[in-house]
């Protein structure tokens, strides 16, 4: 991904957050000369057990995937294959009537974090259990509320064969938040007050990320 220097992440933590807050990754990998690339949509997580807070660099970080056993993606996906992993967060379109200046050109503002690593199959149906629960506590937490799985376990293990789950290892990071920070001070204030009183909820998130900029 190219990333212009003054897109790149502010800090540490946001590319972080951003898959964190958007965790539907979009994982990408080359096929065949026939078939060509793969792309599958599927949720990711950060590994509870190795990643403790990843607050920091994201290379060396563990995140966990799953996806349907049907899917031809996975009969690709062994064990040592190379995977890319993209997040996409908030995004809105940026008219010139908002820089309230002439000449101006429209954009899109943008944020997104594309991972690179190498995958690991997991085989055993304990520890495939384990990630589908894992991946639950995750995102009822995050996005949920607070959904008790206990009487679904039995439900889980009939539909576990039928998924398969793999192990991320980061070997690369990079992250573009495209938040206006090419224009003048001024301007990026009409940018950020226009998302941020918008019915939008792409808008108003946006405007929040343009909040936390330095």
């Amino acid at each position: 991904m190219f990333v212009p220097s003054f897109y790149r992440e502010p800090g540490s933590s946001w590319m972080v957050d951003l898959i964190r807050g958007n965790p539907l990754a979009l994982a990408v990998s080359n096929g065949s000369a026939e078939d060509g690339p793969f792309a599958t949509h599927l949720p990711v997580i950060f590994d509870p057990v190795t990643s403790g807070d990843p607050s920091a660099e994201l290379p060396g970080t563990t995140l966990l995937g799953h996806l349907n056993r049907a899917n031809p993606h996975w009969a690709q996906l062994e064990t040592g294959a190379v995977l890319l992993l993209t997040f996409t967060g908030p995004h809105t379109y940026v008219s010139p009537t908002v820089y309230d200046k002439t000449p101006a050109a429209p954009t899109w503002n943008f944020t997104a974090v594309h991972v690179r690593g190498v995958v690991e199959r997991i085989t055993s149906t304990e520890e495939t259990l384990g990630v589908v629960q894992s991946t639950v506590r995750a995102f009822e937490e995050g996005f949920g509320t607070g959904w008790d799985m206990s009487d679904s376990l039995g439900y889980f293990r009939k539909i576990v064969p039928a998924v398969g789950a793999f192990r991320f290892t980061v070997t690369g990071a990079e992250g573009m938040f495209k938040l206006s920070q090419e224009q003048p001070g001024e301007v990026r204030e009409r940018v950020r007050e226009s998302f941020g009183h918008s019915a939008c909820t792409y808008k108003r998130e946006t405007a929040a990320l343009m909040n936390r900029l330095p």
